[in-house]
């Protein structure tokens, strides 16, 4: 099976890391899904203003024909709704594993104001959380982010075992 995957979560949560770092583990390109939107959204959320499900729509079409036309690759992509991944799924036309990235607000925010050089306020988060629908176990391996990155790397390779190429 041609390895597809998603590392979702609300901004701040270490999308770009983990995926980066499962990329280097498993030999398969990282893709960011914030290089993915579009100007105009991404001047939106740098002033502070939430994206509304007519911005995502484009931008998670996007994100499953990278899916579609790069496999095996992982995606980093916030996902927060399970519509969002209903849409990424069917767009992708080939099975999506999810790994959902989960925290505390006060962990993501702490990691959020310690980075530097990325577009997302730390105003947005509590947008980005009163929108998140977790993922039930049926959808996404969920794995808590309070933990050193090759801990969470770790995690998460066991569930992606022998699915590569």
């Amino acid at each position: 099976m041609t390895l597809r995957v998603i590392v979702m979560g609300v901004s701040g949560c270490g999308k770009s890391s983990v995926g980066e770092g499962l990329s280097a583990r498993l030999g398969i390109p990282y893709r960011d899904g914030d290089d993915l939107h579009t100007p105009v959204a991404v001047e939106k959320m740098r002033t502070g203003v939430p994206l509304t499900d007519d911005d995502r729509w484009p931008w998670l079409d996007r994100v499953a024909m990278v899916l579609a036309s790069e496999a095996p690759v992982i995606v980093g992509c916030s996902a927060l709704k399970r519509v969002y991944r209903d849409r990424i799924r069917a767009g992708a036309g080939a099975p999506v594993r999810f790994l959902h990235l989960a925290g505390s607000r006060e962990v993501i925010a702490a990691r959020m104001a310690a980075r530097s050089g990325h577009y997302m306020p730390t105003s947005l988060l509590d947008s980005q959380f009163a929108a998140l629908e977790p993922p039930g176990p049926d959808e996404a391996v969920t794995v808590d982010i309070d933990q050193p990155l090759d801990a969470i790397v770790a995690a998460l390779l066991p569930h992606l075992d022998g699915a590569t190429g």
